[in-house]
Parts: structure tokens; sequence; C-alpha cells
């Protein structure tokens, strides 16, 4: 299917997709395997600048995977697709995307027919304006990518990033890719740009539904909950934070491989606290002297642990 929907030289091949695209960039670039590989080619366009850049993905997921299986047997499902008028199972190379316009009647929609979209944000990140980054709300973020640029752009692309840095700005475009018109912010990140896709407005949800009113706190709560705060505050640091969920899984998959007995549970620490302000002042207490091997400036590892729990618990 991969081979189906993903578009010449604008849209993103999923991670079994070949086609045209993926064997220019074969063809293009003499890549090891370990290497980044770029998944689209196109523009950064603003004003009368045309960038030629690359676009790589910027994240990738260390989650541990899991399967379907026959209880009754333990076989791996198979995932098929099948066709009830032939009543039988349709390889890749016959599906075709298709859009219902009516209760089951499909239109088709082949690779030929997205290339006649008129708009230009199929091969372009089209620039329309340079804001604050502090002005796009987190809630925005979708997906990150890097963009790097293609040999005959490079200038333009170190002058587009210094430009960013000196400014403080970053860049709102659109870009067509997966089948989709997307909003973007591109901004500098270390020695390249960093293009994240963006939600459009109507697509955040509103949160009139699930608002808390009526609800008051006192002066001395507020001042308890900042103490608590400040005491809790570091500098961001991504390097301190790991996934513990996936290392407990992943041990725990090798004892049932193994045979050997599951890990214990975690148990429950600390008192119970009821009392909001009791909650708060035991936490601003515990926080309130660090450890002296905190003096580097990373936080002991069992401390945000110990606080979540009451926190927990007080809730």
């Amino acid at each position: 299917m991969a081979q189906k929907t993903a578009r010449k030289a604008h849209t993103l091949p999923s991670p079994k997709g070949g086609g045209k695209e993926r064997e220019r960039e074969t063809s293009s670039r003499a890549e090891s395997a370990s290497a980044a590989r770029a998944i689209w080619n196109g523009t950064i366009s603003f004003g009368l600048v045309s960038i030629p850049v690359r676009l790589y993905t910027a994240t990738k997921s260390h989650d541990v995977h899991f399967h379907l299986l026959h209880k009754r047997d333990g076989v791996r499902l198979q995932n098929i697709r099948w066709c009830p008028k032939h009543e039988r199972a349709v390889p890749w190379d016959e599906v075709v995307r298709g859009f219902e316009y009516a209760k089951g009647q499909y239109v088709p929609v082949s690779e030929e027919d997205l290339e006649h979209l008129p708009v230009k944000t199929i091969h372009t990140v089209d620039i329309s304006d340079f804001v604050k980054l502090e002005e796009v709300d987190p809630i925005y973020y979708d997906k990150a990518y890097y963009l790097a640029p293609d040999e005959a752009g490079v200038k333009a692309f170190v002058l587009l990033r210094q430009a960013l840095e000196q400014t403080g700005r970053a860049a709102v475009a659109k870009v067509a890719i997966r089948d989709k018109e997307s909003l973007c912010l591109v901004r500098p990140y270390q020695d390249v740009l960093s293009m994240d896709t963006l939600f459009y407005a109507n697509e955040i949800r509103p949160t009139k539904d699930i608002a808390v009113d009526g609800v008051e706190v006192s002066p001395r709560e507020i001042q308890m909950a900042v103490s608590l705060i400040e005491n809790l505050s570091n500098r961001f640091d991504p390097q301190r934070y790991y996934d513990e969920y996936q290392t407990a899984l992943k041990k725990l998959i090798d004892a049932k491989v193994a045979g050997a007995p599951l890990p214990a549970p975690p148990s429950e620490r600390g008192e119970k606290i009821v009392d909001l302000m009791e909650a708060l002042r035991a936490s601003v207490e515990a926080t309130r002297k660090k450890p002296s091997s905190t003096a580097d400036g990373n936080a002991p590892p069992t401390r945000t642990r110990t606080i979540s729990s009451r926190r927990k618990k007080s809730a």
C-alpha cells in the first residue's frame, strides 16, 4: 500500500515504501544504511528567495511493539486485505486509494491525479510570516522534522538560519505532506533547521466543556504551591529523563522468555495525606534542603518519585 499511497516527490513514504522517490534518493546519494535518509526534496520559499532543501524525520520511537496472537495456540494473526466480492486476499499491487463520495460509492484517486493539485506547497515549504517562538503555544505542535540544505542551497540556508537566530523569530509556513497541506513552524535547531508541523486552529478542541469553575484557593495555599514549584525548579535537560515504563516492560518480557519470576510491582510509599495544605507543607519541607549530590545541578533520582507519590495520594 505504501507504494500506492506515497506521492512522487512531495509526500512522505512509509517505512515499507519504495517508489520513484526512494529510487531517486538512492541513485543521487550513496549513503550507508545507517546514515540519515531524506524523505522529501523541495524548497523553502520566502519573498523571492528559494532554497533547495531535504526533509528528514527528527525523532524515532524506542517503544516495545506487540503483535496480535491467537489466544488458543499463540500463532501470530495476519492482516489480510480481503475483497468480499471476489472472496480472496488482494496483494498490494492491486490496491488503489479511493474517496467515498456517497454511501458505498467510491472514486479512485491516482498518483497522477494528485500531481494536478493546484497548490504550490506540494513541492515548497511556503513561508508566509515570521513570528516570535514564544507566541506559539506548544499545544499546536504535532510532528518534528529536520531541514537540511541541498548542495546548491547551502549559503542561502545558512543565511536564513543565522537571520532567524539573530531576530529570535521562527517562520510560519505551509507544506503538503502525507496527503495534507500542513501548517508548520521552521526554526533554528543546532546546525540545521527544524520543521514542526502544527495543528490548525480548528483542530484544537475547546476547553469550555471541561473547564473548572467556582473553586477558590487561599493566598496561603498559593504561596505554598509557589514555594514547592521553586524548590523543584531546574534547568531543562532532556538527558535527565528516560522512559522507565519501557525499561520495566523489557525486563518483564525478558523474565517471561526465560521463564523466570516476574518483577515485583512497586509498593506504595509515604503516608496517606488527604489535607491539601498538609500535603503542600510536607512537600515543601521534603524539597527544601537538597542533598550535596545535587551541587552539579542534577536532581536526586528518588526525589521526584517520592514527591509524585505523595502528590498522587493527596489529589
